[in-house]
């Protein structure tokens, strides 16, 4: 080994990290994730905490400053202090919990002491290789690392979290992206701010009010972001104010409109009825306490055909159910159920409508419901654009709406809409030429050097404050489609992408863009302004471009540290569904630059992810593509990688795939994999990077990965030696056992524990240059992974022999019959295999023996109040039953309580937590999502109840079990 070890490669203070990586989801204003919506995002604490860690030396790199294990270990948790450390603080109502200090927490890098810190340690490593003595001041650090730290690089920039983490630590960052909207998001992430730093605005009215030396890092370009944005929205206004109508009160008073809300509708198919259908599936407006609010309606029948009219109610009582499911729909005049296929059909032929349910306004106490006029449907239905994205939805974003005829980007927004978005796309080139005209007569350069081109002159700048009026544009789109809905429990409007597709949406929300409130294009702005206000890594360079990560660069011949999350196979169609904001921005920032502008839509034929409908439905092929991609794009990093510090790779993929035999792999995990051993790398070391909020699976009850694999690789030896299938299953089955033990200490979520395993036992097949079979051939990658997950299987059911023997038979039943009945005989037969009997398992509580059949409790039937005493049998199974019972009803608390009761048989304690993971993973392999939910759940809070139990067991109570 040539290289010194860094400190990610040896111990990081993970749950430090991860606690903060999760935190992180909840902070929003001023956020850079809040500048452009961006898929997958990484967070922040993680990539700062990952590159810090890649940049410093691990103590054992240097045995003549640290001789000692001890004097290593003390080092090195002085470095952890620096970079994650938990504390316990009270909150202002005197509350004690736990909080994250140190270079990852979000509130600490605001001062700059600590991020002087952390850059002071990446500075003496440096200086350490160099044999030269660290600099001390904060600004010789600065320039120390400026001069010999390698530039940052991420190839798969996406939303920027990995290049703008690099520059915080005073690294040069370099990002590429396929995706012309990633590369405009890391523009104006990374790449715009240092440009501009330090300038006062050009606008006359902030020149007036504050002197111009007063003006630091990126505040007056936030100022002119500002400036011409409320002028956009005041110009907009006297354009198209009139399709935004205030809406009459019944005292003569008008009120601004928050929201339209529509249903769509499609005529009933029954000839004596033939009236107009409303697809609505949900009839409420709030659900708040005391300001509940519905619609209702009646049937109109003097019409021909009927006419359904709607009235908004607030008095007791409860709306009607929805008419529309997966099902089909029912049409409120006549009755009749009319089938999906019908309502799909009726789309695709251009006969769906849309029909006005209730107007949200803004009262002088909060929101107000009231129902629909004809007045303002028809203001609505007289808009006419002017100009509309005509393309076609594709991939990941034609999935669903398709099928009900929404085939273009135009088909997402109501007509009124597409006027609107087209009125400020407008208005982003023209408060660019005012922006231009007023940045000539404050003195900045007339160079015409444009700043595509490199320019920072008078048409550099315009030009930059229209990157940010686009993004603000961008984000009212996601507000002011007809796929957002309207959320009655927090009476506000739903985006468009609240998850990662395009859904079909039956009751829609339109926004007032020239309201105060959610969706209104000022708030746009203000998002847009907060995250440029707290730049504050404006003077250090970025260079942002657009590349095909598989492709070389001219940049190429500088080394760099890489750090990169690339394309999850097919889970994410970024580019599909990246086209929704890459039309607007095309429309606005196409003259700006030609070049990332010069598709029509977002560049697809190379983005590395394995989608099957671009290569004519084949699944192989498409795996193929993409093996050999990331094959290429690794091979470029290895070229490009500066020899001293490892290469770090995201990854989050769910092994969820089983062959004939009941061998567990992944597509995903196998074309990645084989795309680092063909490159020539070696995985030297995994962590689990926890991204998902403690209680998120407990209160979505979803079954999806939390945790982000960080692969840590070296380059594999030019000499690497080869191995035979014997032994390579040798050193797994040494090496991975403590590596679980390790990864379950630290408290993974059992729907993570298969993907963090891939990790140590890659890391034995990787550093080999091949694994052979006994007839010469190679061990694959796919082979490799599924010896690995049946040695996760052996060792998680060796555990089972901690286990008392009740929980033993109970786990055996269980897996036969879950919580279904079976004959006595059976139960009997293998109780005695167990030595135990039925009576005693009955005795223990944990199931049910009547009328010659056996039946395990479900959880609901456990007594609600149930506390453990001094009884003979407390079988693991049961009290992590009743542990799960009380998290699902009590939550955290309610779970703490009851485990306060058995803390002083700590042993006992940790088995359960053992048998959460035993039975997700039984329950994960028998496709019993639900089930595993409540188990994944139970490790994803243990950390929490341990801690809050810890308190309860400190107040002594009656009838406190294992008393001294």
């Amino acid at each position: 080994m040539t290289y010194r070890k860094k400190l990610i490669e040896v111990a990081l203070p993970l749950e430090a990290i991860n606690m903060e990586s999760a935190r992180e989801k909840s902070i929003r204003h001023g956020h850079p994730s809040t500048l452009h919506l961006w898929w997958a995002r990484r967070p922040l604490a993680a990539c700062r905490a990952v590159l810090w860690a890649s940049l410093v030396d691990d103590p054992s790199s240097w045995p003549e400053k640290f001789p000692t294990p001890e004097a290593q270990t003390e080092e090195r948790q002085r470095l952890f202090d620096i970079l994650a450390r938990i504390v316990v603080d009270t909150d202002n109502k005197g509350k004690q919990k736990q909080v994250v200090r140190g270079l990852v927490s979000w509130d600490d890098i605001k001062d700059p002491q600590v991020i002087q810190a952390a850059q002071r340690e990446i500075a003496r490593c440096l200086a350490w290789g160099r044999g030269e003595k660290p600099p001390t001041t904060a600004e010789a650090v600065r320039d120390y690392i400026a001069q010999y730290a390698p530039p940052a690089y991420d190839p798969f920039a996406g939303g920027g979290s990995i290049p703008l983490e690099a520059q915080r630590l005073g690294l040069e960052a370099h990002a590429s992206d396929l995706n012309p909207v990633a590369v405009l998001i890391n523009k104006g992430l990374i790449e715009i701010p240092p440009k501009f730093a330090n300038l006062p605005p050009v606008n006359g009215d902030d020149r007036k009010r504050t002197r111009l030396e007063s003006w630091h890092g990126a505040q007056g370009l936030a100022a002119d972001v500002r400036y011409y944005g409320t002028w956009m929205r005041e110009a907009a206004f006297n354009r198209i104010g009139d399709l935004y109508p205030p809406v009459e009160l019944g005292n003569g008073e008008k009120a601004t409109v928050i929201a339209w809300l529509w249903t769509r509708t499609v005529t009933c198919p029954n000839p004596a009825c033939g009236c107009q259908m409303p697809l609505v599936r949900s009839f409420n407006l709030s659900t708040k306490k005391g300001k509940e609010a519905w619609v209702e309606y009646a049937i109109n029948r003097e019409t021909s055909p009927p006419q359904v009219d709607f009235v908004v109610k607030t008095e007791e009582g409860k709306p009607r159910e929805g008419t529309v499911s997966r099902k089909g729909a029912v049409c409120l005049a006549c009755g009749d159920s009319v089938k999906l296929d019908y309502v799909r059909s009726e789309g695709r032929e251009k006969r769906m409508g849309a029909q006005l349910m209730a107007i949200v306004a803004e009262g002088k106490n909060g929101r107000i419901y009231l129902p629909p006029t004809k007045q303002q449907e028809n203001i609505a239905f007289s808009a006419q654009p002017k100009w509309q994205p005509d393309t076609n939805l594709l991939g990941k974003a034609a999935v669903n709406v398709p099928l009900y005829g929404l085939k273009t980007h135009a088909d997402l927004f109501t007509s009124r809409q597409l006027v609107a978005l087209t009125t400020f796309s407008d208005l982003v080139g023209e408060a660019k030429d005012k922006a231009f005209q007023n940045a000539l007569a404050v003195g900045l350069s007339d160079d015409n050097i444009a700043l595509n081109d490199g320019g920072n002159g008078a048409r550099a700048y315009s030009e930059a404050i229209a990157i940010y009026l686009a993004f603000a544009l961008d984000k009212s789109a996601d507000y002011w489609s007809n796929i957002c809905s309207w959320h009655s429990g927090r009476d506000t409007i739903r985006n468009t992408f609240g998850r990662q597709a395009i859904p079909m949406i039956w009751d829609f929300a339109e926004a007032n863009p020239m309201s105060d409130s959610t969706g209104n294009f000022n708030g746009a702005i203000d998002w847009v302004i907060k995250v440029i206000e707290n730049h504050d890594n404006v003077n250090v360079a970025a260079h942002v471009f657009q590349q095909d990560a598989q492709v070389s660069h001219k940049n190429d011949d500088i080394p760099k540290i890489i750090s990169t999350d690339p394309p999850y196979y097919d889970n994410i169609g970024y580019a599909d569904l990246s086209d929704f904001f890459y039309v607007w921005l095309r429309r606005s920032l196409g003259s700006i630059f030609p070049d990332i502008c010069s598709t029509l839509l977002v560049p697809k034929s190379q983005e590395l992810v394995a989608t099957p409908y671009r290569f004519g439905g084949s699944k192989e092929n498409a795996k193929a593509f993409c093996e050999t991609g990331l094959q290429k794009a690794f091979g470029r990093m290895n070229s490009i990688a500066d020899a001293n510090y490892p290469l770090t790779v995201y990854y989050a993929f769910k092994q969820a795939e089983t062959d004939d035999k009941d061998n567990v792999a992944s597509t995903g995990w196998e074309t990645m994999l084989e795309g680092l051993m063909r490159a020539n790398f070696s995985i030297g070391g995994t962590w689990p990077m926890r991204t998902e909020l403690s209680n998120r699976m407990v209160g979505q009850g979803t079954n999806a990965l939390a945790s982000s694999i960080l692969l840590v690789c070296r380059p594999r030896g030019e000499n690497a030696p080869k191995t035979t299938r014997r032994q390579f299953l040798k050193e797994i089955k040494r090496d991975l056992p403590q590596a679980l033990k390790t990864l379950q200490q630290g408290n993974i979520a059992p729907v993570d524990l298969a993907q963090a395993s891939i990790g140590p036992g890659m890391a034995v097949y990787s550093k080999y240059s091949a694994v052979l079979e006994s007839d010469g051939s190679q061990l694959t990658v796919r082979s490799a992974l599924q010896l690995i997950n049946q040695l996760l299987d052996e060792y998680l059911s060796d555990q089972e022999g901690e286990f008392d023997s009740d929980t033993r038979w109970a786990l055996t039943w269980f897996q036969q019959y879950q919580y279904n009945p079976a004959p006595y005989g059976e139960a009997e037969t293998l109780s005695k295999a167990k030595n135990i009997s039925i009576e005693g398992l009955e005795t223990g509580g944990i199931l049910t023996a009547k009328a010659g059949k056996v039946r395990l409790l479900k959880r609901e039937e456990f007594p609600q109040d149930w506390t453990p005493t001094k009884e003979a049998r407390l079988p693991h199974w049961r009290l992590a039953q009743n542990l799960i019972q009380r998290l699902l009803e009590k939550g955290e608390m309610g779970a703490a309580e009851l485990l306060s009761k058995l803390k002083q048989q700590e042993t006992e304690v940790e088995i359960v937590r053992d048998l959460a993971y035993r039975l997700y993973n039984l329950c994960d392999r028998k496709g019993w999502s639900s089930e595993a939910i409540a188990y994944n759940s139970l490790v994803v809070s243990w950390p929490e109840i341990t801690r809050l139990s810890s308190e309860y067991a400190a107040k002594p109570t009656q009838g406190q079990l294992f008393n001294n």
